[in-house]
Parts: structure tokens; sequence; C-alpha cells
């Protein structure tokens, strides 16, 4: 297991007395390069916001059962754009789980574990039940006659989002220990979400689909658990000092 040490970082100004008290002189003496303030700046933001267009859109239903589908739940007042967008929203997540997962297993194969740690099972376990999942979510879709292989606005901004978390995970120079922060921000985001959809699905009648979901719930719930308690036995041991307990080698 990598360990964090003290070596030789030079991003802070302290390390450098003079220049940066030269720094600091010029920055007050030199005006800023463009006219204009802070102020300026949200104004162009919010600009843009009310002149751009959306993300994108739900498709259309790709099958006559979904056609019939769409128009019962519109008689009925509720949008079903808006359950499958969640659900697309949902789907992309978990794919983004399964991979996170990987990356992190790709990592205790170089690096090996550390006690109180997750064994590789434990990961595959995990990795395992994100792509079940997923196959829950795209059997969703395609009971109410949605795609499950578009990419629904929910679901080009749950990718964004969770696309540092994916960063962290696949980054070498980030050790095993310190990835285990991009489980927890996922593992958080992972169970308010499951909790959301169910109470959509519960929302538009879809009382068999909320019993699925509240299943894999309980499995995130149970992953959010693991994860908090890996990362403490890390920090636990990080702060003693103490070495890793499982070579690369015992790990693979």
């Amino acid at each position: 297991m990598k360990q964090i040490t003290t070596g030789t970082n030079t991003t802070g100004i302290a390390t450098s007395p003079l220049d940066s008290k030269e720094l600091i002189e010029a920055a007050q003496a030199i005006p800023p390069s463009s006219p204009g303030s802070e102020a300026d700046a949200a104004a162009v933001r919010t600009e843009y916001a009310r002149e751009s267009g959306t993300v994108g859109s739900v498709p259309p239903p790709a099958s006559l059962k979904g056609v019939i589908k769409a128009a019962g739940e519109l008689i009925q007042g509720r949008p079903p754009a808006l359950l499958i967008d969640k659900l697309g929203e949902r789907l992309q997540f978990e794919r983004s789980g399964t991979r996170l997962y990987e990356a992190l297993i790709a990592k205790y194969d170089a690096e090996g574990g550390f006690d109180g740690g997750p064994s590789r099972a434990d990961l595959e376990a995990i990795r395992d039940d994100e792509l079940r999942h997923f196959d829950l979510l795209r059997r969703a879709m395609e009971r109410l006659g949605a795609d499950p292989t578009a990419m629904t606005p929910g679901a080009d901004v749950i990718g964004l989002a969770s696309s540092g978390v994916l960063a962290v995970a696949v980054e070498p120079r980030i050790n095993f220990g310190q990835s285990l922060q991009a489980l927890l921000v996922a593992e958080l985001t992972d169970n308010d979400s499951w909790r959301m959809l169910i109470d959509l699905a519960v929302a538009y009648g879809q009382d068999e689909m909320a019993a699925e979901f509240r299943v894999a719930e309980q499995h995130e719930a149970r992953h959010l658990e693991l994860v908090r308690s890996w990362l403490s036995s890390r920090l636990a041991l990080d702060a003693r000092g103490a070495p890793a307990t499982t070579t690369p080698q015992q790990a693979a």
C-alpha cells in the first residue's frame, strides 16, 4: 500500500518566502488583464443559463406497448418522461458504479489490502451487485416500453457528475486507500438516489417496480456501511503509521 509521506511539495508559497513576497507585491501592483468584476462574470453565466437549451430529452417509446403505457400515464396526469428519465439516470450511475469497482479491484491487485479493509472478493461482490442493479433498471425501462440504451437528460447529468469519482479511481498516483473516498461519495449518492426513485415509482403506481428497487436499496445500504468501515480502518492505520498487511501477490 502506498503511504502518505512528507516530500518535496512546492505548491505552497511558504516554501519560498522571498519569491512569495514578490509575487504578492506584483499582484497588488499590476491591475487585472481585463476589465470587469465578479459581478460581470456572474451576469455572463446567468445570460448563458437563460439562453442555453436543455441537455437532452427523453426519446419516444420504442414499442407499441410503450406508446399505450405512455398515453395511459398522460391521461392520469403523470408525465411518463419523468419516470423514464430517472430510471435512465439510475441506470447510468449503476453502470458507472460497476466501472468504479473494477478500477478499485485493479488497484487492490497492484497494492494489496490492509487490516479492516476489503478483500478482493468483497470488491467483486459489490461490483456484481452494481451490475445486477444495472440489469434491474434495464428491465424496468423495457417493461415501460422505454429504450435503456438512450441517454436521458438525467443520465447525462449524473454521468458528468460522477466523472470526477471515476477519475479518482483510475488515476494511478492515487493509492487504493485514498480511492476509498471516491467509493464513499458514490455510495452516499447511490443510497439517496434509490430512495427517491422508489418514492417516484410508488407515485406512478409501479408497486412491483418499487418492491424490486427496495431490495437494491438494501444492498446499497450495506455497501455504504462497508465502505465507511473500510475508510475508517484505513485512516486509523495511516494515523499510526502502520504498513499494509497484505502484499499485492497475496491479494492476487
